[in-house]
Formats: C-alpha cells, sequence, structure tokens
C-alpha cells in the first residue's frame, strides 16, 4: 500500500464549476467532492466572510451586509479562476470574490469526506 500524502492526495485531478449549482473536485486520491455554490458562498475564506460567520454564531439576529441581503435571483457563481497550483478564486453574482479556496480548505470544509488510506 502507498503510503498517504497529502502534498499528493490534497491536489484535485479534475475541477467541474457549474455555475448554477456547484463545484466537483475529483482528488488525486480517488475520491470526490461537492460544493454547492451557496455553501462555497457561505464558507468563504475571506475575512469578511470568516468574520460574518463568527459573529452570526455568537448573535444569530447579525444584519446581513448589504450585498447578501439584497441579492435578486439566485445566488450564482460568475467566474473562476485557478490561484497559483494551490487554490481556486470564485466569483459570485453578490460581488463577492476575495475568497481564495486553497485545496487544504476545500478538504477541510467538504461535507461528506471520502474514506482516505492512511
Amino acid at each position: 500500500m502507498v503510503p498517504y500524502n497529502p502534498l499528493i492526495a490534497d491536489r484535485p485531478t479534475h475541477l467541474d464549476l457549474k455555475k448554477d449549482r456547484g463545484l466537483t473536485v475529483q482528488w488525486a486520491d480517488g475520491s470526490t467532492s461537492y460544493f454547492s455554490i451557496p455553501y462555497l458562498r457561505k464558507m468563504s475564506p475571506s475575512a469578511d466572510a470568516r468574520q460574518l460567520r463568527e459573529e452570526m454564531a455568537r448573535n444569530p439576529l447579525t444584519v446581513l451586509p448589504a450585498s447578501i441581503a439584497n441579492q435578486k435571483g439566485p445566488l450564482v457563481a460568475t467566474g473562476a479562476e485557478l490561484v497559483g497550483n494551490y487554490a481556486i478564486r470564485i466569483r459570485f453574482s453578490d460581488g463577492h470574490d476575495t475568497g481564495i479556496y486553497s485545496w487544504k480548505y476545500l478538504r477541510e470544509i467538504d461535507q461528506q469526506p471520502n474514506e482516505r488510506s492512511q
């Protein structure tokens, strides 16, 4: 058995972004992850999104920023770009585009992590 190597296993071999649905990631270790667009936006690693999640955890009645509260129509991805060989940046229809989703971070927020050989 080949030992688990996070430097290799945590790299995607294929990315498939359906702008109105979500991002499917096929990983080098053979597993697959799926992230819906609303979930990716909610879990954005940007400082402002992280601060909002923390505030909402402390106070469920937190007022949402205007860009989120006034969203017209469904939230969709408007584009994406690779950031070096370690991440993807996704632009959303509410104007948010500062979150850089590293491969490691995507593994961390995967709601249904697949079994990995260790």
